[in-house]
């Protein structure tokens, strides 16, 4: 029996973007034949499904839950589908899965067990924000989510401030929406008044905001971010 593939399936940035204007029809032709998924949350993962192909039948969808709260025992069932020649899809709240989503610990899992990894098209917030920067788009780094501890934090920001200055390297990182005013604020006290900082936020959606300033810039105007999906980018030139 032929295996099946899984599908790495995009979904929009935000609850208010509309499918069909950030993603290419691939995607809803590809929910058209894909019936077994692996996703973060069933309720918005059923939304979204109806949202871009409301011809199909929800009963017949079969979801499985990969969260903070799965455990790596139940990853080889996600992909048993596919071993019995069926196709599976996989969503991430993020946007793209595998990249900042735990959806990467599924892939690694299929490419170990022979299973074609298909990736759809679709917005990236990392992608997206470093497009619109004007930052060094041939050198950048991820770094995920910054440490809480405050000391940890004015660590890694000098750290992060420097290896861009030395490498030519820009360093992109997010936070949790809530925590984004305070994010900035510490950005503007602990950074060079010369580093360049870009903000994005609500990439893709009516209330988009990006813009990329010096330090000693932004402290005369601070966005309100709270709330807001953000990626931020620093680079000292």
């Amino acid at each position: 029996m032929p295996v099946g593939k899984l599908y790495l399936l995009p979904v929009p940035l935000g609850e208010d973007a509309d499918p069909k204007h950030v993603l290419p029809e691939t995607v809803a032709r590809s929910i058209e034949f894909i019936d077994h998924y692996i996703v973060e949350n069933e309720k918005t993962a059923r939304r979204f499904i109806k949202a871009i192909l409301p011809t199909k039948k929800q009963p017949e969808l079969k979801l499985s839950l990969l969260n903070k709260r799965t455990e790596t025992t139940e990853h080889a069932g996600f992909l048993q589908p596919c071993m019995e020649g069926k196709n599976v899809g996989l969503m991430s709240e993020a946007g793209c899965p595998g990249v900042a989503d735990p959806g990467a610990a599924i892939v690694k899992l299929a490419h170990e067990k022979g299973i074609q990894v298909v990736p759809l098209v679709g917005p990236s917030s990392i992608l997206l924000a470093m497009m619109a920067s004007g930052m060094n788009g041939q050198s950048f780094a991820f770094n995920g989510y910054l440490p809480i501890d405050k000391g940890d934090k004015k660590t890694a920001l000098k750290y992060f401030e420097k290896v861009s200055q030395e490498r030519g390297q820009s360093q992109l990182f997010i936070e949790t929406p809530y925590r984004n005013n305070k994010l900035v604020e510490d950005l503007l006290a602990l950074l060079q008044p010369n580093t360049h900082l870009c903000i994005a936020a609500d990439i893709t959606l009516d209330t988009e905001y990006i813009k990329t300033k010096t330090v000693a810039q932004w402290k005369k105007e601070k966005p309100d971010l709270h709330n807001r999906p953000a990626i931020f980018i620093v680079h000292r030139f």
